[in-house]
């Protein structure tokens, strides 16, 4: 983590390179420009504290912070002192002062031996990163091999865990291992003097700075050979290897991401020092990174060589004090559209647009390669030429040069297109000298339902408008008449006799399993149709099932035509071959039930009887009076002149009366009372405001006033309502209140009294309010029915109470006063009739 520490303290320099430290810590002030004042003493905590954190957002890199703060004149005992601080105030201490002091210096990376360290100064470094380098990294990326040294993680990055070569020369500090075996054995290991010797012992010192390993090892054997004489016959064997390597510096200039000094092992190559920089800018050359090594060029690195076969000619072992050269770019052009690496490549003298292409990986698939369009930079203008497929060997590119490849078109050169009533439809080869009967049979031929009699071919114009021939099938196909070259882009249709009518359907309702439509086929009868349809259900009936069968030729201007033709057929239940009706497309069967046939009606007896429940009607016309009787009566409880009688208008055809009679015998006596709530806040706001459109969901009553006790009087009469299907008949127990609500000025419920009326109830409840309406007071009847106040001359006429009753008193609509303008008016139009009148009298 010491790379990470630097760049806070290089950070940190450069904010106080360019802001004022404040007066109060300072006794001067200081000039931005010039940092050769500073004195690091006189800094706050605060004030380091606040620089670390600004620092963070620095957007410079580490060798401009640095350069920046020494030229400006900071000197090297205030950089120290500015570390101590920065460790003290949190900072990571370290004890490698000569690493720190050397990247502190500016002389570089050391590569071997710091892969943490180096790990964290690059993710450091791609968090501040500036919107140059950014830009930088982009273009880089769309070179061809500037991506090979482009991120943190490198996606090449040379092994330096390799045999020592035979040609790397010896020089100081480098360490031999020397092992002999045979008739004697003993191992040295033996570092190289600064001197370039090194001193083996009972045999003395061996001269080897500046000489290969191969000629080291020659020398060293044969001074060897003087003290081990079983060395020349033989007997005894001598290896000499690297042991520990040195160190090297290296310099690295020119287009570089970060040129400088450094240091790396002694058996480290182009590549790794490439590697270590950062590689060539976007400025930079990738095919021309030179090795000097004592003024002279001694290697010419190209990139393309590598990437493109693999080679590592150019990919020198560097020695001490080499410099790597890397040059602007002489040319470079660009690639787009169809070829396999659309990117920017750097070209050298001689050579051509074949060797680029070969460079960019080649055409794609669907490359259009007779010609290439190029744009040329001229020394005014741009200019394009074209590029023919003859020219590649020719054409050399230049510099600024685009070129793009264009796509094939999609289009056919030799297609034609059958399809329809064939066995193989589709895409066919128009080869010469082929015919329409020839392409049909090319399909294998027409199908069973061709229709024969025509066929069409749509044929593209000379200038793109379409045409149709058409053509006899079976007479192409016979031979009967000339036959049709085909021409390219063709298109032969060949239609099914399917094609040219409806689709043949056939409809059956009523009581059969699966009602519905279903597909005709010829030859159908009345009883395999019933038979596709489930069969009968249980109430269905095979007498006198009705086909209604379409009429064609009806008489149009008859007035009496017939509309369809009704057919009526006895069909088995078993579905006997018997009627053996054969069906037309499009009849629709209608199937009856049987006669006599009725399912069970069921209605529910709620409340006080003797046996409540659900019961089965039993006869058509069995009546409200028969039901209380199989119920067993009323019970001593029972309030007669509160039954109620409750129905509903059932859909039979999509309502089942035993589910919905669950239901309603699940529903709780709050949902009916919030029923009833609902249905009288409609009337009152229908009252309140008669243009509104009323709830009709709210007002709809199902419930029906019933007289008990002239029913239990008079059996069978009128009054006594024959039953239906999902009524419920409900009987309350004996009730003792009656509810005021609506326009009075305290609603509540009271207790019933036989000698209280209308107003009496009213009075218990505060009496009616000012908005009160009292002519339109009404009265719902534990029974459901209601009953509303009448008027006669001037006076009112309330209803009657009973026990369970609810008084209700609606809201009166107010009325707009009017104003002095109204007022004016009426009196003008008042004043106007009256001279009219008198006008007439005259």
């Amino acid at each position: 983590m010491i790379k990470k520490y630097v760049l806070y303290v290089a950070q940190v320099l450069l904010i106080v390179s360019i802001v004022t430290i404040s007066q109060a810590a300072s006794a001067q002030s200081i000039d931005p420009q010039n940092l050769s004042s500073v004195n690091v003493d006189e800094l706050s905590d605060d004030q380091i504290r606040e620089f670390m954190k600004q620092a963070e957002s620095s957007g410079l890199s580490e060798t401009d912070m640095i350069q920046m703060a020494k030229a400006r004149g900071m000197n090297q005992t205030e950089i120290e002192k500015l570390r101590s601080r920065v460790e003290q105030l949190g900072g990571t201490t370290t004890t490698d002062n000569t690493k720190s002091n050397s990247l502190l210096s500016g002389e570089g990376r050391v590569v071997s031996g710091m892969d943490e360290d180096s790990s964290a100064y690059d993710e450091d470094s791609a968090a501040t990163k500036t919107p140059a380098q950014r830009i930088d990294e982009a273009l880089r990326a769309r070179i061809y091999g500037g991506s090979l040294f482009l991120n943190s993680q490198p996606r090449f990055e040379p092994n330096l865990r390799v045999a020592t070569p035979l040609d790397y020369v010896i020089g100081p500090d480098d360490e031999l291992r020397i092992d002999v075996f045979g008739n004697s054995e003993v191992s040295h290991r033996l570092v190289v003097s600064p001197d370039g010797t090194i001193n083996i012992p009972y045999v003395g010192v061996v001269d080897v700075g500046g000489a290969t390993i191969e000629q080291a090892t020659a020398r060293v054997k044969a001074k060897m050979a003087t003290v081990y004489t079983a060395i020349k016959a033989g007997t005894t064997k001598v290896n000499i290897t690297l042991g520990n390597i040195r160190s090297i510096k290296v310099i690295l200039t020119g287009e570089v991401v970060k040129p400088g000094t450094y240091t790396l092992p002694s058996v480290a190559t182009v590549f790794n020092a490439l590697y270590s920089s950062g590689g060539p800018t976007s400025n930079g050359s990738v095919r021309s990174i030179k090795v000097i090594r004592a003024g002279k060029t001694i290697a010419d690195l190209d990139l393309y060589d590598f990437l493109q076969n693999g080679s590592m000619q150019g990919n020198v072992s560097l020695r001490d004090q080499d410099v790597i050269q890397v040059s602007p770019y002489l040319s470079r052009v660009e690639m787009l559209g169809e070829v396999k690496r659309p990117m920017l490549f750097e070209v050298k003298a001689g050579e051509n647009f074949e060797d680029l292409l070969r460079y960019a990986g080649g055409f794609t698939e669907e490359a259009y390669q007779a010609r290439i369009s190029v744009i040329r930079n001229t020394g005014k203008e741009r200019r394009l030429e074209d590029i023919l497929e003859s020219q590649y060997t020719q054409f050399e590119p230049k510099t600024g040069d685009k070129f793009s490849v264009e796509r094939l078109l999609d289009r056919y050169t030799n297609r034609v297109t059958i399809s329809g009533a064939v066995f193989r439809p589709g895409e066919y080869e128009l080869s010469t000298g082929l015919t329409l009967s020839m392409l049909i049979k090319k399909a294998d031929g027409i199908k069973e339902d061709a229709f024969t009699n025509k066929g069409y071919v749509i044929r593209l114009k000379d200038d793109f408008q379409r045409e149709q021939l058409s053509f006899n099938v079976a007479d192409i196909l016979a031979g009967t008449t000339p036959d049709i070259p085909l021409k390219r882009e063709d298109m032969v249709f060949v239609s099914s006799i399917f094609d040219l009518r409806n689709e043949y359907t056939i409809e059956i309702n009523g009581e059969v399993r699966k009602p519905g439509k279903y597909n005709f086929a010829e030859g159908m009868t009345l009883e395999e149709l019933i038979i596709q349809a489930g069969g009968f259900t249980e109430s269905g009936s095979g007498n006198r099932v009705e086909i209604a069968r379409r009429v064609v030729n009806a008489e149009a201007m008859s007035m009496s035509a017939n509309t369809a033709e009704i057919y009526h057929v006895n069909v088995d239940r078993g579905l006997k071959e018997t009627a053996n009706f054969e069906l037309k497309p499009f009849d629709m069967i209608s199937v009856r039930t049987e006669t006599g046939y009725v399912k069970q009606r069921m209605v529910r007896v709620e409340g006080e009887v003797l046996y409540p429940g659900e019961y089965s009607i039993s006869r058509k016309d069995e009546r409200i009076s028969d039901i209380i009787k199989r119920a067993g009566g009323f019970t001593p409880y029972a309030y007669v002149d509160g039954v109620s009688l409750k129905r509903k208008d059932f859909d039979a055809t999509h309502i089942d009366s035993t589910s919905n009679l669950e239901k309603q015998r699940l529903k709780s006596q709050e949902e009916l009372r919030q029923e009833r709530v609902a249905r009288l806040s409609a009337l009152q706001q229908s009252t309140v405001n008669p243009n509104a459109a009323p709830d009709q969901q709210s007002l709809n009553n199902s419930y029906v006033g019933i007289n008990m006790n002239e029913i239990l009087k008079k059996p069978g009469h009128i009054s006594d309502l024959i039953l239906e299907e999902g009524d419920i008949l409900r009987v309350p127990k004996q009730l003792q209140t009656v509810k005021v609500s609506g326009e009075v000025l305290s609603p509540v419920t009271v207790v019933y009294s036989n000698n209280k009326g209308f107003k009496q109830y009213i009075s218990q409840a505060g009496g009616f309010s000012q908005r009160a309406l009292r002519k339109r007071s009404y009265v719902v009847y534990a029974n459901g029915s209601a009953r509303s106040t009448s008027r006669f001359i001037f006076f009112n006429n309330y209803p009657k109470i009973k026990p369970g009753s609810e008084i209700f008193v609606p809201q009166r609509l107010e009325r707009e006063r009017m104003n002095a303008g109204q007022w004016v008016g009426l009196g003008s139009g008042i004043a106007t009739a009256l001279g009219v009148i008198v006008a007439l009298f005259r």
